[in-house]
């Protein structure tokens, strides 16, 4: 679903993300770590076709998103880790509006946007100005018009931002569903706990380059004796002196 050929970001003499190249399956849930500045975030803006890169290719679905763009975009679903929404209107106008501009059907727009909003813990809100919502509101709506027109790939920046526990545990499983359903997820995130979690595979990222890609159980393979994914990140990263400080503290 995702194929990315030494993809390239220069600012110019810094380069932001460094000849990454991966693929993720169909299906699959990918994690995506990384330090701070690592490449992240512009690698996802890059996939959305928000950036353009320096070098590289972009398949999404097995359409080249330079010459195919918009047959790429229609398969995927975007949520930032800080979602833009048109605070003049209400949730549900939004999703309508979402609905139009990817040609969602008449017929199966309403019953799509309410279940949608129900699943999100919103139909009491759907008549509400967004700019009334509370930050954890607007994730979840964020997430609602990102899954209105059943992506075939989902990429999420920073999954859990703002969402309170019950809120983060119904995310999580909707994830997993998606998933199950044939969804592709690629996840973003500074929560090693969601990503031990969810994640068939983890690629981690660092000064622009993807130092270490794979199942969980190979992770710990190359990080020796670690157990826990935040060992593995911290080893891999060449953070390993952090680990004493974190003993420490939890002693």
């Amino acid at each position: 679903m995702i194929e990315l050929e030494r993809l390239t970001k220069r600012y110019g003499d810094f380069t932001a993300v460094d000849g990454l190249s991966l693929q993720v399956a169909r299906g699959e849930i990918f994690g995506f770590l990384g330090p701070n500045g690592a490449g992240k975030t512009t690698t996802i803006r890059m996939m959305m076709g928000l950036l353009q890169p320096t070098d590289g290719r972009i398949r999404l679905g097995g359409f080249d998103l330079a010459e195919q763009p918009i047959d790429a975009k229609r398969l995927a679903g975007f949520v930032p880790d800080r979602p833009f929404l048109y605070e003049k209107l209400t949730a549900v106008e939004l999703l309508r509006f979402c609905a139009d501009l990817y040609e969602v059907p008449a017929s199966v727009r309403e019953p799509r946007l309410e279940k949608l909003l129900g699943i999100f813990d919103l139909s009491e809100w759907g008549g509400e100005l967004i700019e009334s919502y509370s930050h954890g509101m607007k994730q979840r709506l964020a997430f609602a018009a990102a899954l209105l027109h059943e992506p075939q790939l989902l990429v999420v920046d920073e999954p859990m931002v703002g969402m309170d526990p019950r809120g983060a545990r119904v995310l999580r499983s909707l994830l997993r569903s998606l998933a199950l359903g044939g969804t592709t997820l690629f996840l973003s995130t500074h929560s090693l706990e969601v990503a031990e979690a969810l994640c068939d595979r983890i690629g981690i990222i660092q000064s622009g380059r993807l130092i270490a890609i794979g199942t969980l159980d190979e992770l710990r393979s190359r990080a020796g004796d670690a157990t826990r994914l935040e060992e593995v990140f911290l080893k891999l990263t060449g953070a390993e002196d952090m680990l004493d400080v974190i003993e420490a503290l939890r002693a």
